[in-house]
């Protein structure tokens, strides 16, 4: 009931031994944190928090206009209705080395379990977007300098991302996540990789958990659970997908009212308001209310 029983510091030490299992890790991206319910109660290994996401939520693009306010606020109220452990997208972040300090401390308040750093210029772009730039590689290191510098909680993840795949080629961006590696990363994003084969390049150049992101209508192709687990890979991630989905139910929706008058044709799509009701809890609310609330007025005011 209300929010979830396991803390943040459980959920930390819980993300990492799901890393170190040598099972590839689950984390779909929650665009509320109702879908955050959903994702673990179908079983998910941790929940993302995408920039993507959040920016769209506030009905923007992905190039770097959100704040650290409005990432760490919606970021609490996810990760704080699930006992998953959440993993947020902190962008470029926020700042110079000090901001980016700053970050690390105000996501730890909030009760992610990790986040992960990028190497682009600031504003930065969509990671799956064409004309994106890298900051060069000492900027890069003294962002994650800064962020392990900053870390209170030793079990909070911090991940680096780098997009000089995109911009420079592979062999850049496997330079680039050796250094990042040494300047104290705990796992490595590398962006928008264009097959298998440059997943394992990255796999072979460190000994820390790799991330893959399978983002719909990107650079990479979707590949499967199966075949990331086969080259080797930690962590996958499907940040936008539900919102994608959802989305697209809303758009349908919209249209059949314009068309028939009524939405009764799509009933059969829609989550019921049964299934509503138990993925929030409502059974739990109701026990907690009686349990608490009820009362007899004969008991307190006799035969009058």
């Amino acid at each position: 009931m209300l929010y979830a029983p396991t803390t943040a510091a459980d959920k930390r030490i819980a993300l990492r031994a799901g890393l170190a299992s040598g099972e590839l890790q689950l984390f779909p991206g929650a665009f509320n944190p109702l879908s955050a319910k959903l994702i673990q109660q179908k079983g998910m290994h941790g929940v993302y928090i995408s920039g993507a996401v959040l920016s769209a939520d506030l009905g923007l693009p992905d190039i770097g206009l959100t704040t650290l306010t409005e990432v760490a606020g919606r970021s609490q109220q996810i990760a704080r209705m699930t006992d998953l452990p959440s993993i947020v997208d902190a962008d470029t972040g926020f700042g110079e080395p000090m901001n980016v300090a700053r970050t690390i401390q105000t996501l730890e308040d909030a009760g992610v379990a990790g986040m992960h750093l990028e190497d682009q210029v600031n504003p930065k772009r969509c990671g799956h977007l064409d004309g994106k730039q890298v900051v060069d590689l000492d900027t890069a290191l003294k962002r994650i300098k800064a962020a392990v510098e900053a870390r209170r909680d030793p079990n909070f993840l911090i991940m680096a991302r780098t997009d000089a795949r995109g911009v420079d080629g592979l062999q850049a961006a496997v330079d680039r996540a050796k250094a990042l590696v040494d300047a104290g990363a705990d796992a490595i994003f590398p962006e928008a990789m264009a097959s298998l084969e440059e997943f394992a390049a990255v796999r072979a150049a460190v000994d820390v958990p790799i991330l893959a992101n399978m983002t719909e209508f990107g650079k990479s192709e979707l590949f499967t659970t199966r075949q990331l687990a086969d080259v080797g890979l930690n962590l996958v991630i499907f940040p936008v997908s539900l919102l994608r989905l959802a989305m697209g139910a809303a758009e349908r929706g919209l249209d059949t009212i314009t068309r028939e008058g009524s939405l009764t044709s799509l009933l059969p799509e829609m989550q019921t308001r049964a299934r509503l009701y138990e993925v929030l809890d409502y059974e739990a609310y109701n026990t907690f209310d009686s349990g608490v609330f009820n009362f007899s007025l004969d008991r307190h005011f006799g035969a009058q």
